[in-house]
């Protein structure tokens, strides 16, 4: 039996062996599986276009002062929630990705010039803007929440990204930060700045839109009745079958002057007293009543919001939309602007 248990210790330590080194020569290839799936390295060569939008960088320093009109309180918000506030107020989140990018840049455009410029007009003390379209419109989040229900996820996702692909962007026009103005729909044309305001610039031109015909704000009418229209024209039409005459057209095809028996005035002055959507407007007498009819919806300057939808339908970048209603622009990194912005504080 003393023969046999030497035998027996090889059969044992032979078992043991075949045992041990598979599970050795099989840990070191496990422990190296297991490292490789959690890097996901890969992720990072997927073409920009398969991403998601990319984190915010040079927008996330900057805070705006925002005069909140209906509770009559200044909010100091980061100006990229600020953009996405803008974007989602001033143009409906089912239009198109790259009318969005562009409704982006030009409201960052728009309020980096004035925190460059510490143009405070038409807010209290303390404030930098309002959240009315007399500057840009705006609303919170907690405001589109309520607004935007079920849907609230998926519209801010996709505003939120328009906002972070044109981040840090904005249009200059031979170096100088640009007034982006923009509207709501042309009458198939956009004005000369100077057809509707005292300044000209260069890149304000008018220039063909015939996308915004399939605007559902192409259309307007209003009635008044004949002693309203005279009291707010502060005219006298009388019974003849003339209501006033133009004698001016704008280079957007606007009413530029009309003259009432002598006394002239602008389509913008008829505009205002008459409260209308736009200064492309015709009118006629049927009984006591002017009914007043008009194309287009804005002050006509610079960038169409539905021209800019409409653009995008048919496959133009941003960047082409941009550089269609802003003559003769670039597209400038505002790194340094927005840097001397923070400066400032």
């Amino acid at each position: 039996m003393k023969k046999i248990k030497p035998l027996i210790v090889l059969a044992s330590l032979f078992i043991a062996l075949t045992l041990i080194i598979p599970a050795v020569l099989v840990l070191p290839f496990s422990g190296e599986h297991h490292a490789s799936g959690k890097l996901g390295e890969d992720l990072t060569k997927v073409p920009a276009k398969e991403t998601k939008a990319p984190g915010p960088s040079a927008d996330e320093a900057v805070e705006v002062a925002v005069f909140r009109s209906a509770k009559s309180k200044i909010e100091k918000v980061p100006l990229e929630d600020y953009l996405v506030g803008v974007v989602a107020a001033e143009m409906p989140a089912e239009f198109k990705e790259e009318a969005l990018k562009a409704q982006a840049l030009t409201a960052r455009t728009y309020i980096v010039k004035r925190l460059l410029t510490k143009d405070t007009m038409g807010t209290p003390k303390g404030a930098q803007v309002t959240d009315t379209p007399i500057h840009q419109a705006y609303r919170s989040d907690d405001q589109l929440r309520k607004e935007w229900g079920m849907k609230y996820d998926e519209k801010r996702k996709k505003i939120l990204e328009a906002v972070r692909k044109t981040s840090g962007q904005i249009l200059t026009y031979k170096g100088e930060v640009i007034t982006a103005t923009f509207f709501s729909t042309s009458n198939g044309y956009t004005e000369n700045s100077e057809d509707y305001w005292p300044s000209t610039y260069p890149y304000l031109r008018s220039v063909s839109s015939p996308w915004d015909k399939s605007s559902p704000k192409f259309n307007f009418q209003k009635v008044l009745t004949v002693k309203e229209f005279e009291a707010k024209m502060g005219v006298k039409i009388g019974s003849g079958g003339t209501i006033g005459k133009i004698v001016e057209k704008t280079a957007g095809k606007r009413v530029g002057k009309v003259d009432f028996n002598g006394k002239v005035l602008s389509g913008k002055d008829i505009r205002e007293k008459l409260d209308l959507k736009s200064s492309d407007f015709a009118w006629e007498r049927k009984g006591n009543n002017i009914v007043i009819s008009t194309k287009g919806f804005g002050h006509g300057v610079g960038m169409s919001q539905y021209g800019a939808n409409g653009m995008a339908e048919e496959g133009a970048d941003y960047k082409k939309i941009v550089k269609h209603y802003y003559q003769g622009v670039e597209i400038t990194s505002a790194a340094t602007m927005l840097a001397t912005i923070t400066a400032q504080k």
